[in-house]
This record gives C-alpha cells, structure tokens and sequence, in this order.
C-alpha cells in the first residue's frame, strides 16, 4: 500500500475485518513500531530494570511522569544534566504525561480552576500552581518525544455537568497549551475527555482533533467505570479521530483489554499493572494468570510459562520464584517485571503479526484474552 499518514507517524498495513492497523511513528529517538505498550517510568525508572533491560525486552517507548519529575528532582535539574533521556540512560522514545491524571488521583491535594491546578505536593506539601504552559515548559526542559497537555480528568461516577465542564476546560487547556513553545523533535498530543458520556466524548473528541496536535489520546477511561462503559468510549472516539494520527488510550490495561482496544483502532497503550503486579507476586502468561505466592509452586520444577523466552523463564523455576517472592529477595522483584513486561511486549508482538497477516479477528477471540477484563490497578499512570 501507498504511504498514509503524516512525517511523523506513518500507517503502515490494516486488518480487513477489524479496525486494527499497524503503524511506525517517527522519533528523534528512533523508530517505534505500533500497536505498542509503553512500561511507566514515573519518576524516569521503570521500578526493578535498568534501560538496557528494557531495549532487550524490545521496547522502544516508555512513559514518564511530568508531574513527579517536576517535584523531583525538578526539570530544570533534568534539563542542566541534558535532558530526561540523558539523565535516566535511555536512548529511545519517551512519552511525559503531564500531571491531568494527579489532579484526578491525588484530588484531596490539590484545588482546579480555569487557570489551571493548585496543588500541595504529595512530598512535603508545599503548595504551586500548575497551568497548561507550565506543563509544556516543563516537557520541554524535559526533552521528552511525546508530549501530553495538561487536561481536566474527573472521576466516576461523576454528575453530567462535571463532565461537561470538563470537557470544555480540556480543549481551553488544549488551545492554551499550543500557544507553548517546545523543542525540534517534540511532537504534542491532545487528550479527549467526555466520562462515559458518548455524546461528550464525540463532542470532545471533535473539538481537540480540531486543533493542531499530530497525535491524540483517550484520557478518563479506567478511573473506576465497569470495562463495557469505556470500551463504548473508546470506540465512540476512535472512530471520529483523524485516521492519519496515532491514537493512545492512557492507563489500559491487561491484555485482554489491550487486544481489544487494538481492534478498535487504537495504537498506544500504557500501564502500571504489569510492573506493580509483578511486585505484588502476580504473573501473567499465556496460560492464564499465576499467583507465585500460592502453595502449589512450593516445589513446581518447571518454567513459569513454557511459551516465554525471557530470563525468568528460560533459567529458573516456578518453585524458586515462589522462594525468592517469600523471602523478600529484591530479585523477586526484578526477575517477575522482566517476565510480565516480556509476556507485554510478546503480546503487541504477536498482534502486530497478525494484523499483518490479516488474521486479527481471530487472534482476538484466543482464549488467553477472552478472560473478563480486570481493572485492578488500570487507569493509574503513576508506578508507585
């Protein structure tokens, strides 16, 4: 097929039967090859791994968190040691929220007005003012790819008239935020917001493709809503946004739900389940999900899954990683994250493939992803 798309993120093959397609967005910090996922770095780590651990898991995008790198160590910091990439030793692509998700998830801390957001920081409660330009200068100090403007994220359930309200702040914001100054090689998204209401989101979505962002992003889904609700608002977006432009959703999900968001047309995801839950002893894999603290790996011989390639499965057993996940040991910690993010990267892998190949509804409807969709731990961008 002829090239379709823009300089910056180009389509690059579609699935006759859904609306799955892949795609390569076009960085200063390489290529990266969609549908992808994105581990969280919040405060520029990704929690147990180093950088080179993530290049040889194949990931070439991971997400920061503006918010968090401003209160620590600042951006100014980051920006006088040379920038986000520099200062934590990643050479690819990085995508920075921009703190709208905090004003959600820490709203006893902070008070929103049309100006923008005051907070008391979560650290040590000093109180500061976070605006639509604020969030783009610290970005650019930052030196991230991706971009993301500050947006008004309300919860659920929340009244009709919150929403609405939100929704009209967002593409304010939006606007404000394009009047911003960023660096060569910065590319700005948009967020839609709308809640569950889809004729909100199809407002929403209408009035930030509007404006002149080369990439958009479903923001407010997972903050509570049962799955179906925010599947219906997914779709409901994606289908209005410009076809040309990378669409992300932010905080989904598991791989069930990214699996099916892919069909939907969507070629971003990210989330802190599968690093936190491997913390927590909670593994995914091709079998199904395993819960390395039960009894009956106690004395299991064999790999965690037999389809994984990575280290943890390849060199140790079930029953030792049950051993070190009861004994505290911190390589419990790094040996699970490097599994669940291999069995991540495996599965945005494997759909890539088939969407090449024109089977993408059948893979699907596999059984390792027509479990009921959990949204524990979904919707929160901020690995902590």
């Amino acid at each position: 097929m002829g090239r379709e798309g823009t300089l910056f993120f180009r389509v690059t093959g579609r699935d006759a039967a859904t609306r799955a397609r892949t795609g390569i967005l076009e960085t200063s910090h390489g290529e990266v090859a969609t549908p992808a996922f994105m581990p969280v770095g919040t405060r520029g780590t990704v929690k147990a791994l180093e950088p080179r651990d993530l290049r040889e898991l194949g990931f070439e995008l991971i997400l920061s968190n503006a918010y968090h790198l401003f209160l620590r160590p600042g951006h100014a910091v980051i920006r006088k040691l040379g920038g986000l990439h520099r200062f934590m030793g990643w050479d690819r692509a990085i995508l920075t929220d921009s703190g709208g998700f905090q004003v959600f998830s820490l709203a006893d801390l902070c008070r929103i007005d049309e100006s923008g957001v005051e907070f008391a920081s979560h650290l040590d409660g000093t109180r500061f003012r976070l605006t639509p330009e604020l969030c783009m200068e610290i970005q650019e100090a930052l030196g991230s790819d991706l971009v993301m403007p500050l947006d008004d994220c309300p919860p659920y359930p929340a009244e009709r008239s919150r929403v609405e309200e939100s929704v009209g702040r967002t593409t304010r914001w939006a606007q404000r935020s394009l009047g911003a100054s960023l660096s060569e090689g910065q590319h700005r998204f948009g967020i839609v917001q709308g809640g569950v209401h889809l004729d909100l989101r199809a407002r929403s979505a209408e009035e930030i493709a509007a404006l002149d962002f080369e990439g958009f992003a479903v923001g407010g889904v997972g903050v509570g809503e049962p799955f179906a609700l925010g599947r219906e608002a997914v779709a409901c977006v994606s289908a209005i946004l410009p076809g040309a432009a990378p669409r992300y959703v932010m905080g989904i999900g598991t791989p069930a739900q990214i699996v099916d968001l892919i069909g939907e047309g969507i070629d971003l995801f990210d989330c802190v389940l599968p690093t936190r839950n491997a913390r927590n002893g909670t593994l995914f894999t091709s079998l199904g999900r395993i819960n390395i603290k039960r009894n009956e790996f106690r004395e299991d011989p064999g790999p965690l899954d037999p389809n994984c390639g990575c280290v943890a499965c390849r060199r140790f057993s079930r029953a030792y990683l049950r051993h070190l996940y009861q004994c505290r040991e911190i390589l419990a910690s790094r040996l699970n994250t490097i599994h669940n993010l291999a069995y991540f990267a495996s599965v945005v892998v494997r759909a890539r493939e088939a969407i090449s190949r024109g089977e993408y509804a059948r893979f699907r409807t596999l059984p390792e992803f027509s479990g009921e969709p959990d949204p524990k731990g979904c919707g929160n961008r901020v690995d902590s």
